[in-house]
């Protein structure tokens, strides 16, 4: 791969595992300056020293991004250590099984808090500055599941589907103003989070892998990036299908496919 993220600064949030670690690694690889941030603070040091055993340069943050204040708060703190942020990557995520019996609306709650507000905390971080410059790459991780509503996963499809129309409204407000906005949908990625998931993942994929495809695409600076191709046809086909034909074949139990 190029190293088209050579020399510049790309912070990361949800960074511990899954594609956000990919990310981090392969960036940093790149010669990207990296910036990032997870709750872990022991896997975020585990991180931090591959990177740097290997000769790149990075700079972390523990935090959770539901804390409005510790994300604008740890995320200021990471472009003051590496320089303004040319990419900020909204990653985390979290995952819990919400039904109607029980209906769980704590879990709901929490995925609404880090799925989505910790995209808009993320961006609020660092927005003003990359428009004071006139520049800068804002990208959320979105999922598969925001095309569609899938019984047992309520919570987590309406949380990613409020980060995809979020950046679709931002992405056209910002269009004039050098900011670009582009919201990614991943298929099934193998994590410590999907290998507890019992139902079928067709086209999983490692972290590696869509870690690479992201950056291979994002230097074009799509409003929307999904993979694979293969899923988003099957998922096109989910939202044409009857109600009564989801409920007999599909119950997620727990999906994250990119956290």
């Amino acid at each position: 791969m190029a190293p088209t993220f050579r020399d510049k600064t790309v912070l990361i949030t949800g960074a511990s595992s899954g594609i956000g670690r990919a990310l981090a690694v392969a960036l940093a690889a790149q010669g990207a300056k990296v910036g990032v941030t997870a709750r872990r603070a022991e896997l975020l040091k585990s991180l931090a020293e591959e990177i740097r055993a290997a000769g790149g340069t990075v700079e972390t943050a523990t935090l959770d991004v539901g804390d409005r204040v510790a994300t604008l708060d740890g995320l200021k703190n990471l472009a003051d250590r590496l320089g303004p942020p040319d990419v900020v990557i909204a990653n985390a995520g979290v995952s819990e099984p919400t039904g109607v019996e029980p209906m769980n609306v704590p879990g709901v709650v929490r995925m609404s808090n880090v799925n989505y507000l910790g995209v808009v905390y993320a961006f609020e971080a660092v927005l003003p500055g990359m428009l004071a410059r006139g520049s800068g790459h804002l990208v959320a991780v979105s999922s598969m599941a925001a095309y569609k509503g899938l019984p047992g996963a309520a919570g987590y499809c309406a949380a990613k589907a409020a980060v995809s129309t979020y950046c679709e409204a931002i992405r056209i407000d910002l269009w004039p103003r050098g900011v670009a906005v582009t919201c990614v949908y991943p298929g099934f990625v193998g994590t410590p989070m999907t290998a507890k998931n019992s139902h079928p993942m067709p086209w999983l994929m490692t972290a590696d892998a869509g870690a690479a495809e992201i950056l291979r695409r994002l230097p074009g600076r799509p409003g929307v990036l999904n993979f694979p191709r293969r899923m988003r046809l099957l998922m096109a086909l989910a939202r044409l299908a009857p109600d009564r034909f989801i409920r007999k074949r599909i119950r997620v139990k727990v999906i994250d496919p990119a956290a």
